[in-house]
C-alpha cells in the first residue's frame, strides 16, 4: 500500500517549508528512519527521516518550493507504473502538476495540457509552465533557501514596523576591538534594564515587556545572513559571551545551528565590521521593537582639550519602533550603550 508522506506540524507556528534537498530519488529503497528530506523554514533547516519503509514511488514537489503543512510531498510503496498506464494522457498531465505551478499556470494563462513536462516521470515543473509565457531579460535565479526567509522576514519587517534610526558617535579607544562584539552585547544587556520599553515585543494593542536579555547577533554567512540569540547577557561575564559568540558563528557559518539557537531573541546587535562603511541604517528584527549597529572604526580626528587628536571613532545607530519607542528614548539608550563602551 502506497504511503503519502505529508509536510508535518513542525512547531513554533510555522505553517509552511521550502523544500530545500531531497536526500532520496525517485525508484530509490529506503528503510524507515533514513534521511528523506531537508525543510527549510523561517528559522533553520531541519533533516526529516522516512517515516515507511519501501520504494521511493514519487516526489510531488521539487526542490525550492514553498508549500502549507500538510501537503503531500512524496509517495513511498504503491505501483506508479500500473496508475501510468490506468490514466488517460490528459489525466496524468493533470496529477503531474503540484498545486503550485498550477497555481502559476492560471495566473500565466498557460494551458497545461498542452505542455510536455520536463520533470520526472514527465512532471510539468514551474519551468515548463514560465518558459512558455514569454522570455525576459538576464541570467534567472530563484529565490530560495535562507535568501528567501530573509527577503520574506524584511519585507514583513518593512511593511509593518514604522522605523526611525538614530544615530552618533563612541570613542572606542578604550575598548580591545577583539572583544567588540560581546561588549556591545554586554552594553546593551544592561541598558535594557534601564529602557524596557526597547526589549520588548508589540502584540496586537499591547506592549509585552520582557524580563531577560537574549540578544540576537547578526552573522554573514555563505547562504545569507543569520541572527543566532546569545542567552542572559546581562548576567555573564565579557569572557564567556566572547566564546558563546565564536560558537555560534562558527556553528552559523557551518550550517550547523540548532533551530533553539535562533529562537527568542529579544534585541538584535549587527556589526559589519571592516566592510560595515560609517554608519548602517538597520531594519528592525521583527517582532523585536529596535535594533543596535556599529559601523566601522576607525582612527578619525576629535578635539580634547581644545587640541584636534586621532581617536578609534565609531557610529553606533538605534533603528526603533516608533509605535513603542519615542525618539527621546531611543537616543537615551543609545548614549548609554556609549557611555558604557567608553568606560569599558
Amino acid at each position: 500500500m502506497a504511503y503519502e508522506f505529508k509536510l508535518p506540524d513542525l512547531g513554533e507556528g510555522l505553517t509552511e517549508g521550502e523544500i530545500a534537498r531531497w536526500l532520496v530519488s525517485e525508484g530509490q529503497e529506503i528503510a524507515e528512519d533514513d534521511p528523506l528530506v531537508e525543510i527549510q523554514t523561517d528559522k533553520t533547516t531541519v533533516e526529516i527521516p522516512s517515516p515507511a519503509a519501501g520504494t521511493v514511488t514519487s516526489i510531488l514537489v521539487e526542490e525550492g518550493k514553498v508549500v502549507p503543512v500538510g501537503t503531500v510531498l512524496v509517495v513511498i510503496g504503491g505501483d506508479p507504473d500500473g496508475e501510468r498506464r490506468a490514466a488517460a494522457p490528459g489525466a496524468l498531465a493533470k496529477a503531474r502538476v503540484t498545486p503550485l505551478v498550477r497555481k502559476i499556470a492560471q495566473e500565466l494563462g498557460v494551458d497545461l495540457d498542452s505542455l510536455v513536462g520536463t520533470g520526472p516521470q514527465g512532471r510539468i515543473t514551474e519551468e515548463d509552465v514560465r518558459g512558455t509565457a514569454g522570455p525576459s531579460e538576464g541570467r534567472h535565479e530563484p529565490l530560495r533557501g535562507v535568501r528567501r526567509v530573509i527577503a520574506e522576514h524584511m519585507a514583513r519587517a518593512h511593511r509593518e514596523v514604522p522605523a526611525v534610526m538614530w544615530v552618533e558617535e563612541c570613542d572606542f579607544s578604550g575598548l580591545d576591538l577583539k572583544q567588540l562584539v560581546p561588549a556591545v552585547l554586554k552594553a546593551c544587556a544592561e541598558t535594557l534594564k534601564e529602557f524596557p520599553e526597547l526589549n520588548a515585543r508589540l502584540e496586537r494593542d499591547e506592549i509585552v515587556f520582557l524580563d531577560r536579555y537574549d540578544l540576537g547577533v547578526a552573522v554573514q554567512t555563505d547562504d545569507g545572513l543569520v541572527v543566532p540569540v546569545v542567552r542572559d547577557c546581562a548576567a555573564r561575564s565579557l569572557e564567556d559571551l566572547g566564546a558563546d559568540v565564536a560558537r555560534l558563528a562558527e556553528s552559523a557559518r557551518a550550517g550547523t545551528l540548532k533551530p533553539e539557537e535562533l529562537r527568542g531573541s529579544t534585541f538584535t546587535v549587527t556589526s559589519a565590521g571592516k566592510l560595515g562603511g560609517l554608519l548602517q541604517t538597520p531594519i528592525v528584527n521583527y517582532p523585536e521593537v529596535a535594533i543596535l549597529s556599529v559601523g566601522r572604526i576607525g582612527p578619525r580626528p576629535v578635539v580634547r582639550d581644545g587640541e584636534v587628536v586621532a581617536a578609534e571613532i565609531g557610529y553606533v545607530s538605534v533603528t526603533f519602533d516608533h509605535r513603542v519607542i519615542d525618539g527621546a528614548r531611543a537616543a537615551e539608550f543609545g548614549l548609554a550603550v556609549i557611555r558604557r563602551l567608553e568606560q569599558r
